[in-house]
């Protein structure tokens, strides 16, 4: 049975030819395309610089490192993500801090965010993510922000073509000091795996391109051992400096060279998800036990998911046999997310699920149905009259 995935990269000719022509070229590593897509990417989101990286958890990794978070600091963020927005706090010896969501958008709530703050004075670094591809209140989350002395690093790995409230693009840093990527392939474009970080602050700029090498940018770093790095006035040719103890979270060329392709399709991605999503919003209107999130503001968002909330209770039915009957009749479906405070390393931690009521509300119904590029009106079809079918026996 061909199975209707919750999400799929769209992979053309045109992605292929680019791929091949990469691994003729020789530079399969380190090479031109890396810097060809980052500035492809800081183009299409009107930022200054963006720095490619191996995956968007490292992503948000570097970006923590950057920001100088250490062990006397708080990292906000908010319960319903996957766990690397969290686990970013944590690679750094930080200590996450979670803020309720609203109920609507499943976003970071902006006052329950300021009574967090309030209550975490060493908060230094907000992360605020853009779950499902709507872009939360920058506005309100920035002035939280100034009130609190944090920065803000914006996890986006939803929202890629997603738009501010003033028709600026995630990712200009308009509102913080870095935004994360990532390129899995059930996001808006994908190069496999890969991630990007975007910023306006050109040390931050300098820094992240040393921190995913080791340490080391041969590139444009001034040396710190002038007398090992020059003979006679001229930089020695094999001479190079590792500065500050990092990772190899480098990015192929091969990859970047499927970055490029997929970017350039990225508004006729994003077009059809909206397509797909406003069928779906219209086959839904008169459930009573199905309800679409975030109605309202469509027009913002990249759709990188369809999420609903599903009264599972008055349907009669248990969402682990809802999406077993689904599965068994070809329809895969997924939940996004368990809260992170639900996790048993969180919970080892000190931290209960049960402190954030509205993220635990969400989690108790959401269910995310298909939503790809290449999802079919047939397929959608079928999609909402299996669940229908299926709340109508139960």
């Amino acid at each position: 049975m061909d199975m209707i995935s919750y999400g799929r990269q769209h992979i053309d000719d045109a992605d292929i030819q680019a791929v091949v022509e990469c691994l003729r070229s020789g530079a399969l590593t380190q090479g031109p395309k890396v810097a060809e897509f980052e500035q492809a990417i800081s183009a299409y989101v009107g930022v200054r610089y963006a720095v490619a990286v191996s995956n968007g958890t490292a992503a948000l990794h570097l970006a923590a490192i950057a920001a100088d978070v250490g062990s006397s600091s708080a990292v906000v963020t908010s319960p319903i993500t996957f766990v690397a927005s969290a686990n970013a706090a944590l690679y750094v010896g930080a200590r996450p801090v979670f803020s309720d969501v609203d109920p609507e958008t499943i976003n970071l709530s902006p006052s329950g965010l300021v009574h967090t703050l309030n209550q975490n004075p060493d908060a230094k670094v907000i992360i605020p993510v853009h779950f499902a591809g709507l872009p939360c209140d920058m506005v309100a989350i920035s002035a939280a922000a100034v009130n609190a002395g944090a920065v803000i690093i914006e996890d986006a790995a939803h929202a890629l073509g997603s738009r501010y409230s003033d028709g600026s693009m995630v990712g200009s840093c308009a509102h913080s000091l870095m935004t994360t990527f990532s390129f899995h392939p059930v996001k808006s474009i994908t190069t496999g795996e890969g991630g990007m970080v975007t910023t306006n602050d050109e040390q931050v700029y300098r820094r992240l391109l040393r921190l995913r090498s080791h340490g080391i940018n041969k590139g444009s770093d001034e040396f710190l051992d002038q007398d090992a790095a020059f003979t006679d006035g001229r930089p020695n040719p094999w001479y190079y400096e590792m500065q500050e103890l990092s990772f190899n979270y480098r990015i192929t060329d091969i990859q970047c060279a499927l970055g490029i392709t997929q970017l350039a399709k990225l508004d006729r991605f994003v077009a059809r998800r909206r397509q797909l999503v406003a069928r779906y919003d219209k086959a839904f209107a008169g459930s009573k036990l199905i309800r679409p999130i975030q109605l309202g503001q469509r027009d913002r968002s990249a759709h990188h998911l369809y999420a609903v909330r599903i009264d599972f209770s008055a349907a009669g039915i248990s969402r682990a046999e809802f999406m077993t009957r689904l599965r068994e009749s070809g329809v895969i479906s997924q939940v996004h997310y368990m809260p992170v405070p639900a996790h048993p390393y969180y919970r080892r931690l000190g931290f209960c699920a049960d402190h954030y009521p509205n993220a635990q509300a969400y989690y108790r119904q959401a269910l995310s149905l298909p939503l790809f590029y290449d999802l079919t009106e047939k397929q959608q079809d079928t999609v909402v009259s299996l669940l229908n079918e299926l709340l109508r026996r139960s």
